[in-house]
């Protein structure tokens, strides 16, 4: 699907094009009248590395990016090699694991290549990577506080958000000065890489002020005594519970690397999705047009059972973030398991499909002992009379055959030995026999 390019317009309708989508929370007064301005700007945010991996609580930040190179600008993401070994306050309520530099180095380069599915680094506005600790490596503890430090003062500090609310279970002096040190990093990019702008999540409304502060002291203001820096944020995306987006029901974390989070369970999270939130998700995380998104609104609404939004979502995500060969690969799962006929499926398909769904390996040991022996071995069941009472109860089939009994021969193999164990509507094992 052919998309307009926003960058035609140039950048002054990128506070218009986040307002629409959701994406915008809190902008600097300067920032509509800079954005106006035919020079391109150079923003940047920063991502945490404290694992190799991006989850989808990241998507806000890294759209943001994306949208303000689609309108021009250049998008800096800037990796905490340095302020990751300190950790940050904003939004946690206990004090974050310190990282070696060598953790930081591997993170990083994981970082940078997910970073790649969404941005453009080549050409005039290519997206430029950097590393705090560049800077914050070498800088010394009397130079800080003299260059740095004495620029803010303990109220100042202790009137921000993410400091007032870890006071009462406790914030080490090493987190109290991540604002600091955060401000210095604007301070850098502005000075070396001509960083105008700073954005991130609401919680981290602060830290971006004290960026702007402390330039604004130490730079004085610009020419013709406008603004030199600009902030702006985004609104923490919440899930129907109130908590921070990107987990599943299960409580476990959504990433973008397939090793942490397969494929088909990231296809399947956005699936999952309530109606009532497809419709914001579509904005926040497609590049689809206003008009185009409202179309399948109401097109949901007047057939939620085929579920449009939320086939969309998952398909265009899926794309960006595993590429369409696995996107072609996981809707065809998703779509047999929905419909129950993979054994059906191909070998290379059902190979696959092994690695994406929960799965077992059994010898021939487990196959002797029948439906309640196999099904007890895939780890289907805890026991074998648990395994005998669902059997009795019509719960288990093999390769979508219902076993009646306990005693039923089991069904042959699919091709490249496996078979496909199932128990009511969503409980699967995916079973290869192995040789040994």
């Amino acid at each position: 699907m052919t998309q307009p390019d926003p960058a035609a317009a140039g950048a002054g309708d990128l506070l218009d094009e986040l307002r629409w989508r959701g994406l915008l929370h809190s902008a600097t007064p300067g920032l509509a009248g800079r954005l106006a301005d035919p020079r391109p700007v150079s923003g940047y945010i920063g991502f945490d590395p404290t694992g190799p991996s991006l989850h989808v609580g990241h998507l806000v930040p890294i759209f943001g990016l994306l949208h303000l190179q689609r309108h021009g600008g250049r998008p800096v993401a800037l990796v905490g090699g340095g302020t990751g070994m300190i950790g940050d306050p904003s939004g946690t309520s206990a004090e974050r694991n310190l990282l070696t530099r060598e953790m930081v180095v591997d993170n990083t380069a994981g970082i940078r290549s997910q970073l790649e599915r969404f941005l453009d680094f080549d050409g005039p506005t290519g997206a430029l990577m950097a590393d705090n600790h560049e800077w914050l490596g070498s800088l010394k503890l009397l130079d800080f506080l003299r260059d740095v430090g004495k620029h803010f003062t303990i109220p100042y500090m202790l009137a921000k958000d993410s400091v007032q609310n870890r006071l009462e279970a406790g914030l080490s002096y090493t987190e109290f000065s991540y604002m600091l040190l955060q401000a210095t990093d604007f301070l850098e990019l502005h000075r070396s890489r001509g960083v105008e702008l700073q954005m991130g999540g609401a919680d981290q409304w602060g830290n971006i002020m004290a960026g702007l502060e402390l330039i604004r002291r130490v730079e004085g203001q610009g020419s013709s005594g406008g603004e030199r820096a600009h902030g702006l944020s985004y609104p923490l995306l919440l899930d129907p519970t109130g908590q921070k987006f990107g987990k599943t029901a299960a409580g476990t974390g959504v990433w973008l690397d397939p090793k942490r989070t397969s494929p088909y369970a990231f296809y399947q999270f956005w699936l999952d999705r309530d109606d009532a939130e497809v419709g914001r998700l579509l904005r926040l995380f497609t590049l689809l047009e206003q008009a185009q998104i409202e179309a399948i609104e109401s097109e949901g609404a007047a057939h939620p059972e085929a579920r449009l939004g939320q086939r969309t979502l998952a398909a265009d995500l899926s794309r960006r973030v595993h590429g369409p060969d696995v996107l072609e690969r996981v809707t065809a799962v998703s779509e047999a398991v929905f419909s129950r006929t993979l054994p059906n499926l191909g070998r290379d398909a059902l190979e696959f499909a092994f690695e994406q769904l929960p799965n077992a390996v059994v010898g021939s040991d487990a196959l002797a002992g029948g439906p309640v022996g196999l099904a007890v071995a895939a780890g289907l069941f805890g026991s074998n009379g648990e395994a005998r009472r669902t059997i009795s109860q019509g719960g288990l089939s093999i390769n979508e055959i219902r076993i009646g009994s306990a005693d039923d021969p089991l069904p042959a193999p699919l091709a490249g030995g496996y078979l496909v164990l199932r128990s009511g509507k969503k409980a699967y094992r995916i079973v290869r026999i192995g040789t040994g």
